[in-house]
C-alpha cells in the first residue's frame, strides 16, 4: 500500500484524452500526460529456447526510433478482432509461430509489470514456451519483416552486446528475460488467472 504522503496532489485529476489512434491514445491526468494501449490485454514476451538449447531472439525495424532492434518474440494480446478476450498465454503462443515458426506444447506465466511506467499504462506478461518445434518459416504477418536469431544460450549476453556494438538497439527487456530462462519464477493462482 502506497503512504498517502507519497501520492502526488493531482493523481487522481479527471484523465483527458489529449489524441487518440488505432493503437495507442495519449491523455493527461492533471499535470501527467501518458500513452494507453487502446487494446486492454497489455502485451507479452516469449522467452523461447529451441531443443538445441538456442535462445530466439528476433530483430526487426523500430519507426518509432528510426533503428533496427533486437528483441524477444512479442506482440498485443488481444488485438486481433476475433481474439478480442484472448489472454496472454494464448498470444505468446499466437506470437511465437508467427514470427519465428515454432510451435510449442506448453506456456507459462513467468512474470507481470509496466513496460515503462513513466510514459505508458501498458503492462507486459513475460511467458515461457516450453517443448519448441520448428513448424513454419517466421517472419511475421504481412505488415511485418521479422528476422529471427537463435542463439546459443550460453552466448546470448555476449551476442546481445555485439549486436549493440554493431549499432543495434536492444531491448533491456531482454536481459530480464535471460535471467527468467534461467531462473523462472513461481507462478502463483492470481498469476495463472491471466491466461
Amino acid at each position: 500500500m502506497t503512504p498517502a504522503e507519497n501520492v502526488p496532489a493531482d493523481a487522481h485529476a479527471p484523465v483527458e484524452t489529449l489524441c487518440e489512434g488505432r493503437w495507442l491514445s495519449l491523455r493527461k491526468r492533471g499535470r501527467w500526460e501518458y500513452a494507453e494501449r487502446n487494446n486492454p490485454g497489455g502485451a507479452v514476451i516469449i522467452l523461447a529456447v529451441t531443443p538445441e538449447d538456442k535462445v530466439l531472439f528476433v530483430e526487426q525495424y523500430r519507426v518509432s526510433i528510426l533503428q533496427n532492434t533486437i528483441e524477444m518474440p512479442a506482440g498485443l494480446v488481444g488485438d486481433l478482432p476475433d481474439q478480442a478476450d484472448e489472454g496472454a498465454l494464448l498470444a505468446a503462443q499466437r506470437e511465437l509461430e508467427e514470427e519465428t515458426g515454432y510451435r510449442c506444447q506448453h506456456v507459462e506465466f513467468i512474470h507481470t509489470g509496466p513496460s515503462s511506467s513513466g510514459m505508458s499504462t501498458e503492462m507486459i506478461a513475460f511467458v515461457r514456451a516450453w517443448e519448441l518445434e520448428k513448424v513454419g518459416p517466421g517472419g511475421g504477418d504481412e505488415t511485418e519483416n521479422i528476422v529471427v536469431h537463435e542463439v546459443p544460450r550460453r552466448d546470448a549476453g555476449a551476442w546481445l552486446f555485439a549486436r549493440a556494438a554493431e549499432g543495434y538497439s536492444i531491448d533491456p527487456k531482454l536481459f530480464a528475460g535471460l535471467w527468467f530462462i534461467e531462473h523462472g519464477a513461481p507462478a502463483t493462482e492470481a498469476a495463472n488467472k491471466k491466461s
